[in-house]
């Protein structure tokens, strides 16, 4: 896949904007730029040196466009490997379409999805996991995310990746030496070194198919579902929540009853609140299928906040409401025993002292804040934050976060725990031979040492035009 043509699309965001970037990017980018790029000190464009920047006027004949500043990339020192311009222009939409359709008539034409990071990859400037990372870049909304796609575009994953794959690659070639000689019954490679290279990839794939486990919900946000009655406190919780980091990203509509969705950001891990219904016992249908939907969201969910319907009167609580707390605790942890449950009483500050003694008595792991007054909220953050196993992002360790990756790394690894299994064994190295191989390929499909026109189209298609 070698392309011969020359590509053009909007670089930035559609719509109105101070300025907007044209990207165009192909063995004719330069030329097709200069046959519209007047320059106000009259140089020519196809003459001048890779990385400078130049001012003048895009011109359709007699007419000027815009006004714009021209960068000039000449391969392959450039983001594809190819000569690229940008043209940065004014931000009306009327003006980008009128360049865009100047240079489709001068020969260019449009970009598919990512393909200028399709491009680079083709033209040796990423592998295939660098790629990837260019779009989980693009969409990070939080520092974790952020980080973790950083880490894997400066080539952190690959790297380990294409570390094991050489040093593999190596004791490969001496048991295929090896099967070139069968008959002199001689070994090349040391059964020793090997089965010690063999024991060390796993335990390297281990550790990186384990992280999918972290890197899986940072990259996605952790969905945490809001269990409570109405009136409880909910919308207060989360508005002040909400309030405290100013990171309120979407409200999603449900279908079969409204769930609102609020995301926020919390110690740079993103959270997913879900408000579901309550969880009583109840024989009218409707409220039923709201708490058989309630279920259904807790299952989804990776931690449960249950907000108890305790309502202080008088400095007290009403001891049905303790017991029918107790009752609804019950009931989630038998239902999903493995999932972590934050218990919450809200409007601590109409309790008395007596009260909070009495409550954290009878439910010993009860969360009292008040909502209103923003008191315990810090707690309840660090709370869900402790869910979390961040020790390795703090250390910078190998995240993996695409589940192409990770369906790779586990067949992998299946290959490399069949090599071990035949070292053990004492298999012939003709038949190891075939699980090293399969091996190697499944480590040469992360980074786009082995690839295929479908793979390549399926990774790509989820990428941005002008990315």
């Amino acid at each position: 896949m070698i392309y011969q043509d020359t590509i053009v699309a909007l670089a930035t965001p559609s719509g109105a904007g101070a300025i907007a970037v044209v990207r165009i990017s192909g063995p004719d980018a330069v030329t097709i730029g200069a046959s519209v790029f007047e320059s106000v000190s009259g140089k020519d464009l196809t003459k001048q040196k890779t990385h400078t920047v130049h001012l003048g006027h895009v011109m359709d004949g007699e007419k000027t466009l815009d006004q714009v500043l021209v960068t000039l990339f000449k391969g392959p020192n450039s983001y594809t490997g190819e000569h690229t311009i940008e043209i940065s222009c004014h931000g009306s939409p009327f003006i980008q379409q009128q360049i865009i359709q100047l240079l489709l008539r001068k020969g260019a034409r449009m970009a598919q999805a990512g393909e200028f990071t399709l491009r680079a990859f083709l033209n040796g400037k990423l592998d295939l996991s660098q790629a990837e990372a260019v779009a989980d870049l693009i969409s990070s909304d939080n520092e974790a995310s952020h980080q973790i796609a950083m880490q894997q575009m400066r080539g952190g994953f690959s790297n380990e990746i294409a570390k094991l794959r050489e040093e593999l690659l190596n004791f490969a070639s001496l048991i295929e030496l090896e099967l070139d000689f069968a008959e002199e019954d001689v070994e090349f490679a040391d059964r020793t070194q090997f089965n010690e290279l063999v024991t060390r990839i796993e335990f390297v794939l281990k550790r990186l198919i384990d992280s999918f486990a972290v890197g899986n919900v940072i990259k996605n946000g952790i969905p945490v579902a809001i269990v409570g009655e109405p009136n409880v406190g909910k919308s207060t919780l989360l508005n002040a929540l909400l309030n405290e980091e100013r990171a309120l990203v979407s409200e999603i509509a449900g279908t079969t009853r409204d769930t609102i969705e609020d995301e926020l950001v919390i110690g740079g891990i993103g959270f997913r609140f879900i408000d579901t219904a309550g969880i009583r016992e109840t024989s009218d249908v409707v409220e039923s299928m709201g708490i058989k939907k309630t279920f259904e969201k807790m299952e989804q969910a990776q931690v449960v906040l249950y907000l108890s319907p305790l309502t202080p009167k008088g400095g007290t609580v009403a001891e049905e409401n303790i017991e029918q707390v107790k009752r609804d605790i019950e009931r989630i942890r038998n239902q999903f025993p493995l999932k972590p449950l934050v218990i919450i009483g809200n409007k601590k500050d109409l309790l008395s002292e007596r009260e909070i003694v009495k409550l954290e008595t009878e439910i010993p792991s009860i969360l009292l804040l008040s909502a209103k007054n923003n008191e315990g909220v810090d707690e309840l953050k660090n709370t869900l934050l402790s869910f979390v196993n961040t020790g390795a992002l703090r250390n910078n360790e190998t995240i993996v976060t695409n589940s192409r990756h990770y369906d790779s790394l586990i067949k992998a690894l299946e290959a490399i725990q069949k090599v071990q299994w035949g070292l053990q064994s004492d298999l012939p190295a003709d038949l190891m031979s075939l699980d090293i191989k399969e091996a190697l390929f499944e480590f040469g499909t992360i980074t786009g040492q082995v690839t295929n026109d479908e793979l390549l189209g399926n990774i790509f298609a989820n990428f941005c035009i002008g990315k």
